[in-house]
């Protein structure tokens, strides 16, 4: 894969991490806070760790820890897996 969707990174985090009680995944979710949808950072390691063992890459910590919504995590991902494709 070279490239992460929305959906993908959705389903993701709810294998990795659940659903909090109260949030919907399946709204405009692409700006909120990961922290207003209830993945607080351990939640992100989760999912960090599986996108990196399932897809062969390494994100970046620096990155990973400035990413503050699904918008900005997966242009983080998706830079990452370009990357991977044009070595």
């Amino acid at each position: 894969m070279d490239h992460l969707e929305l959906d993908d990174l959705k389903a993701l985090l709810r294998e990795c991490a659940g659903v909090e009680e109260g949030v919907d995944l399946d709204g405009d979710v692409l700006d909120v806070p990961f922290l207003a949808l209830g993945y607080d950072s351990l939640a992100l390691l989760q999912t960090t760790g599986r996108i990196e063992r399932d897809y062969d890459v390494m994100l970046d910590e620096e990155g990973l820890d400035e990413a503050e919504t699904p918008r900005d995590y997966l242009a983080l991902v998706n830079r990452a897996l370009s990357a991977r494709t044009a070595v």
